[in-house]
């Protein structure tokens, strides 16, 4: 009975023994494994971030990684991760603004620190009270204070000094051209540094409200108006049609500030007709639309847009326009016709000329030639001959044409030959509108009424 309860007791020790041993051989294999498993993991990490130095440059060894591939569709989480620092990174830059009472401030020390003598009623100051401002401004001023900027601003003042309301008026609009490009950046949905014309039309459409010379508009009008507006910086800021702007462009042209001039309440009735994003100018523009849309069915025929003006553009010029131009079933929608304005309002600028000089190409040579300013002048001469005038000779205006553009090759007119010449208004305008080529072939007549004019003025002056 002892014996076997002895034998019992050896057993299990035997059987603990093997146990421990067994667990001890399986930690070991464990860790064993991790530790090749992180050796393979470092080796594949350093691998995959090493350069790739396939080729035989040396520089693949040293010049670092500089293009990142944007995340997929599919990848909604990177997505997200891109969209949220890009946001975080919008929101620090915009911290690093001066703010209104920062601007005050600045405005302040500059009044404080201003070197004497005036001139006239303008404040000046010189280098080392220039310098003194900076000192005191605080960080956020830093940049603006450079020697750079100072003598970008010097003027001819015998004692070197500045304007500081040249110096503030620079900083302010500084100030309010990052704003604006943070603006923008925020619709820039894609973050490459473009806005697609949904991007603008979204920006656009939230910035009516804060227009007060917008007030007017119903809420129905809103969509029409967008289009107006969008239309302009893509006629002229996109020529090539890409379907998208550069942020930096939008911020050098003129055109965000006339649309921002619509928050000043005491606008001039004159100043709002002259600027396309007024509503009086954008009420205007499709007015003319539904007008020339007599069955009301939203859309422009060629028969309707030949009463376009005054009603003397040529039938085979609209007949390209409607070959060239986007429209649907034969009939032109209202930013078709966005950019027919826009060309015809603006025939002196070169993004206007591309396009008629799309128009006039009827061979598609990347020149026009005899032929395709015949091709459009028949159809002058045939208006004159309606209204009962005698036709002018075609060799006579070829003549004239191409003295006035006087083009690189005698025989062909490129578009930078229109462009270059300052005469390609008037060479279009005598090829596709008969009101055009009369007042371009009574010129003189015009001037001498005119010079006229002034004379009985100057002698009414007198008394």
């Amino acid at each position: 009975m002892a014996e076997s309860r002895a034998l019992q007791d050896l057993k299990q020790m035997l059987k603990n023994f093997n146990e421990g041993k067994e667990k001890a051989f399986s930690t070991e294999d464990e860790e064993t494994k991790k530790a090749k498993e992180m050796e393979i993991f470092t080796r594949r990490y350093v691998e995959m971030k090493r350069p790739d130095t396939s080729g035989n440059d040396q520089s693949y060894g040293v010049i670092p990684k500089f293009y990142y591939k944007l995340p997929g569709e599919d990848e909604v989480l990177l997505q997200k991760l891109r969209e949220e620092s890009r946001a975080v990174f919008l929101q620090r830059r915009s911290r690093e603004l001066l703010d209104n009472e920062e601007l005050q401030n600045l405005w302040y020390l500059l009044d404080k620190h201003h070197t004497p003598p005036l001139v006239g009623e303008d404040q000046m100051i010189n280098y080392e009270d220039f310098l003194k401002v900076a000192a005191a401004s605080g960080t956020k001023c830093k940049p603006f204070f450079s020697a750079t900027v100072f003598s970008k601003l010097l003027q001819n003042d015998p004692y070197g000094r500045i304007s500081i309301m040249h110096f503030f008026n620079y900083v302010m609009r500084k100030v309010w051209l990052h704003q604006t490009r943070i603006g923008l950046s925020l619709y820039d949905v894609d973050g490459k540094g473009y806005l697609k014309e949904s991007d603008l039309e979204n920006y656009i459409l939230e910035l009516i409200p804060t227009l007060p010379q917008l007030d007017g508009l119903e809420k129905s009008f809103y969509s029409f108006y967008v289009c107006t507006a969008v239309r302009k910086f893509f006629f002229f800021l996109d020529p090539m049609r890409t379907g998208k702007i550069k942020i930096q462009d939008i911020l050098a042209c003129s055109f965000l500030d006339d649309l921002l001039e619509l928050r000043d309440e005491e606008l001039p009735k004159d100043a709002q007709e002259s600027n396309w994003f007024s509503a009086p100018s954008a009420l205007r523009v499709y007015g003319q639309y539904l007008n020339l849309d007599k069955d009301h069915n939203g859309m422009l025929s060629k028969e309707e847009l030949s009463k376009y003006g005054t009603n003397t553009l040529t039938d085979v010029f609209l007949d390209r326009v409607f070959q060239e131009c986007l429209t649907y079933d034969g009939e032109m929608d209202y930013k078709t016709y966005l950019d027919f304005v826009l060309a015809m309002e603006n025939r002196k600028e070169p993004q206007s000329l591309q396009y008629f000089f799309r128009l006039l190409d009827v061979q598609k040579r990347g020149y026009l030639n005899v032929f395709a300013l015949n091709f459009f002048f028949r159809a002058i001469q045939v208006q004159m001959q309606q209204h009962g005038q005698e036709p002018v000779s075609f060799a006579d205006v070829k003549d004239e044409i191409f003295d006035m553009v006087r083009p690189s090759d005698p025989l062909h007119i490129t578009l930078q030959d229109l462009i270059q010449s300052n005469h390609g208004e008037t060479v279009v305008s005598i090829l596709i509108d008969l009101n055009g080529f009369w007042t371009y072939e009574n010129r003189e007549v015009f001037m001498a009424e005119n010079n006229s004019s002034e004379v009985v003025q100057d002698d009414n002056s007198e008394f």
